[in-house]
C-alpha cells in the first residue's frame, strides 16, 4: 500500500477500503465476533484504547476460539518484541493492541484492521489503518463508532484527508480486500 499526503489535505491509501459500523458500546463484542466469522483474513489487528480493554478482548477472543496475541504498553519491552515476532511469524492470526502498535510495525500478511475503539485523532487513525494492505496488497479497515466523540473523530479524518468513509455494506467481495496466502508456504 502506498500512502500519499498532498499538503496534508488529501489522503490516498491505495488498495485499502475504509468503512465504519455505528453501534452501541455493548454491541461491539458481538459485532466483532460476527465479522471475524464472516470476513476472509490472513491476519487482523484490532486496536483498543486501553491496556485493560486489550487484555479483556484478548481473553474474550481466545474463549470464542479466535486465538490472539495481545500487545500493550505495560508489558516489558522484551515481551512486546517476542509477541510482535510471534505475530509476524504467523503463529497467531489476530493481534489485539493499543496505539503502541500503530506506528512502525510492518507485517505483510495483515489485511484487516479494526478500530474497536476509535483513536483520539486523525493522525492516530492514519497510523492504525495503514497496518492493513501494506506491501502492495489489498486491505480493509473497519471502525466502530459508538458515541459522539467517535463520530467527531471519523468526521475529522474525512475532512482532513478529503476521503469518504462509508458505512459497512451487508457484504464485501473478498477479492477487493484479500489475497489469501498459501498458509503452507510460510
Amino acid at each position: 500500500m502506498e500512502v500519499y499526503v498532498d499538503d496534508e489535505a488529501k489522503l490516498t491509501l491505495h488498495g485499502l477500503q475504509q468503512h465504519y459500523v455505528k453501534l452501541k458500546e455493548t454491541e461491539k463484542n458481538r459485532k466483532l465476533l460476527e465479522l471475524l466469522d464472516l470476513l476472509e483474513f490472513n491476519q487482523v489487528v484490532i486496536f483498543v484504547k486501553s491496556v485493560q480493554r486489550c487484555g479483556a478482548l484478548h481473553q474474550l477472543l481466545s474463549e470464542q476460539n479466535f486465538p490472539s496475541i495481545a500487545i500493550h504498553r505495560q508489558m516489558p519491552q522484551e515481551e512486546r518484541l517476542a509477541r510482535y515476532q510471534a505475530f509476524k511469524d504467523f503463529q497467531k492470526r489476530i493481534l489485539v493492541a493499543t496505539d503502541l502498535f500503530g506506528r512502525g510495525m510492518d507485517i505483510e500478511r495483515v489485511n484487516i484492521v479494526f478500530n474497536y475503539d476509535m483513536p483520539e485523532d486523525s493522525d492516530s487513525y492514519l497510523h492504525r489503518v495503514a497496518r492493513a494492505g501494506r506491501f502492495g496488497t489489498k486491505g480493509l479497515a473497519i471502525s466502530f463508532v459508538s458515541d459522539e466523540a467517535d463520530a467527531k473523530t471519523l468526521n475529522s479524518v474525512q475532512d482532513r484527508f478529503d476521503i469518504s468513509i462509508t458505512e459497512l455494506p451487508e457484504s464485501i467481495d473478498v477479492s477487493t480486500y484479500s489475497k489469501l496466502l498459501n498458509l503452507y508456504s510460510c
